[in-house]
């Protein structure tokens, strides 16, 4: 490939933000690129994105990325029999980084890439989706995106009704939400900072839209992370894990999907 498209690539990847360099390539695209040449803090894609697949079947399925980053799970459900993906980023060298990523590895007609934050309360202008992505976002509501006024209380409440307003335009969600509001570790989302605590708070805050399917938990086995089903042994919060690999992944079905 055309050195100029490699180092293009690259740079994109690696333009500097709070998100930069967060997720691992995907495998369409690391055989493009030198990891070697790329300072990649993974945060565990793979393993979620095997514990996803278990789950769910993505073949055929139109998907939504939202907060797709530099689009790990959004390629990745492209190469694994997606119809197509709509991935939303807010960040325009990840953006950009997709859909010139894309363009290369000739998806472009099955990923639309829109920069830009995705509105949670236009939700009705949308077309159906069969699965959405929600992965580590919501959190960063009154910083990223949305008012930045808010107080925590506000910002919990917009978490639960962002959730559920999705309920009208997919089949199934699959979520991920940090512990830590903006990411401070000052502002914690729960008292006591549990996985408990945050499978309460979803579940009570949309059960009259969803059903949760499953739930998956990090468990280091031998040395490696594996996503587990939710058990009495892995709910209790494991600080030898880091803050990342405490957070749950909910499957979760709509109650409330609109006719089409």
């Amino acid at each position: 490939m055309d050195r100029n498209k490699i180092d293009t690539l690259i740079g994109l990847y690696s333009k500097a933000s709070k998100h930069s360099n967060y997720q691992t390539l995907p495998s369409n695209l690391s055989a493009l690129l030198d990891d070697d040449l790329l300072q990649i803090k993974s945060r565990s894609e793979i393993e979620r994105l095997c514990f996803i697949l278990e789950k769910i079947s993505v073949r055929d399925k139109i998907a939504l990325d939202i907060g797709a980053n530099t689009g790990f799970f959004s390629f990745e459900l492209i190469d694994k029999g997606a119809k197509s993906v709509t991935a939303y980023e807010g960040n325009k060298a990840h953006a950009d980084f997709m859909k010139f990523a894309s363009d290369l590895i000739d998806v472009s007609h099955r990923l639309e890439v829109v920069n830009a934050y995705y509105d949670f309360t236009e939700n009705s202008k949308n077309s159906h989706k069969d699965i959405t992505l929600l992965l580590n976002v919501l959190h960063h509501v009154g910083s990223d995106y949305s008012d930045s006024q808010i107080d925590m209380h506000r910002a919990k409440e917009l978490i639960l009704t962002s959730i559920n307003n999705l309920s009208s335009i997919t089949t199934t969600l699959v979520l991920q939400v940090g512990f830590n509001w903006h990411g401070d570790i000052k502002k914690p989302l729960f008292i006591n900072g549990t996985k408990k605590e945050m499978i309460e708070f979803i579940t009570d805050g949309t059960k009259s839209c969803w059903e949760i399917s499953f739930i998956g938990i990090a468990e280091s086995i031998d040395g490696n992370i594996i996503y587990c089903d939710l058990n009495e042994s892995n709910i209790a919060r494991n600080d030898t894990l880091g803050e990342f690999l405490n957070r749950p992944v909910f499957i979760m079905k709509s109650k409330n999907e609109r006719t089409l």
